[in-house]
């Protein structure tokens, strides 16, 4: 690429929004939907992609009109080295959704049931349903976090697969990690576990444990990871699932597409950029900060968030409370059955919830 190219997409990346800011610049704009709320609904980062990214999809633009079959093994390999396993146990996915679901595709095709947290993230058990699966919810415990023994209670002889968000998505919870692994070494020996750590790059708790060494030792744990949340991609759809190479192979074949290579090369540069990360994953714990400590004032109840969102009880109809907010400028989460009288409010900027707070108390009020 010459430098006249790079240098007038650069200028379109300015231009957009999408310019390389000190890591501590606002960034308001990008979290803002075109109506002019102040996102707070679907637990993205507001900071974007790290610098390294953009100027990575920027330095190879040309690879646009090319099948990005070099990046995404690149990818791959750099995933890998990031996850610490081997290249073969690495899948990469169109967003983690697309490994969720054709997960739920290989292992539900044929029915079966499907045992789930509820609430829990939705769109594996959703799918799965759709395919002819029975679901078999499970409460959360009073600290809305995961019951694993209920959960245990309920895998049979038809259960095929057993879903665990840890942190859960909308409660923000985090199982215990000895727990965990205990869980999933006693289930994965009658049906899949499959864990989604989207949100595991924003955990602080030391007893907090990733359930990928599992994924490397057994056959019957899967671990989804994405570049959605820490990483700031939400809109590029790169995921990745860890887990044994005969399993991978089974979930492989019910994929529908590729991730393309622009956002291939974005991840890869991102999973290089700690620095970035460390910044994102600061300045999401100060805005829960503002946020949990407005809520404690209120005398609302929340769920320990190890997450960048966090769910509080508001004692009002959800979709009501959303109609509330938005006068005030801010879109919030919507309802999460059973849950209706539950709010997820995802984490901005800093200077974002502490707008936002102003707002929470002329509504509660």
């Amino acid at each position: 690429m010459n430098l006249d190219r790079r240098e007038f997409f650069r200028r379109g990346s300015a231009l957009a929004g999408a310019a390389v800011l000190p890591f501590d610049a606002p960034r308001s704009a990008r979290a803002r939907s075109r109506d002019g709320l102040v996102r707070l609904a679907s637990n993205e980062n507001p900071y974007g992609p790290s610098p390294r990214a953009r100027d990575a999809m920027v330095e190879h633009w040309e690879e646009a009109s090319r099948y990005g079959a070099s990046a995404l093994n690149e990818l791959r390999d750099a995933i890998a080295v990031a996850e610490k396993v081997p290249q073969d146990h690495v899948l990469v996915t169109q967003g983690s959704i697309e490994g969720l679901c054709a997960t739920a595709a290989a292992l539900c095709k044929d029915g079966g049931e499907f045992v789930h947290a509820s609430p829990t993230y939705e769109s594996m058990h959703g799918y799965a349903e759709r395919l002819g699966a029975t679901l078999v919810p499970v409460p959360l415990d009073g600290g809305l976090a995961h019951d694993l023994p209920a959960m245990a209670a309920k895998v049979g002889a038809r259960t095929r697969v057993v879903f665990v968000c840890n942190p859960n998505n909308p409660s923000g919870t985090i199982a215990d990690g000895a727990a965990l692994s205990s869980f999933c070494e006693t289930v994965g020996e009658k049906a899949l576990v499959f864990v989604d750590e989207a949100y595991r790059d924003f955990v602080d708790d030391p007893s907090h444990r990733s359930m990928v060494p599992l994924a490397l030792a057994g056959p019957n744990v899967v671990v989804a990871r994405t570049a959605s949340k820490i990483h700031g991609m939400a809109g590029l759809r790169i995921g990745w699932l860890i887990a044994k190479p005969d399993r991978l192979a089974r979930i492989r074949d019910f994929k529908m597409g590729f991730p393309n290579a622009m956002a291939a090369r974005a991840v890869i540069a991102s999973l290089g950029d700690q620095e970035y990360s460390a910044f994102c994953k600061g300045q999401n714990a100060r805005a829960r900060r503002i946020l949990v400590g407005a809520l404690d004032e209120l005398g609302l109840r929340h769920a320990p968030s190890h997450t960048n969102f966090v769910f509080f009880h508001s004692k009002r109809d959800a979709t009501q409370l959303r109609a509330a907010f938005e006068p005030l400028g801010f879109a919030i989460g919507r309802a999460f059955p059973p849950l209706t009288d539950w709010c997820r409010v995802s984490l901005g900027t800093p200077e974002e919830m502490t707008g936002f707070v102003t707002a929470l108390r002329k509504v509660f009020a």
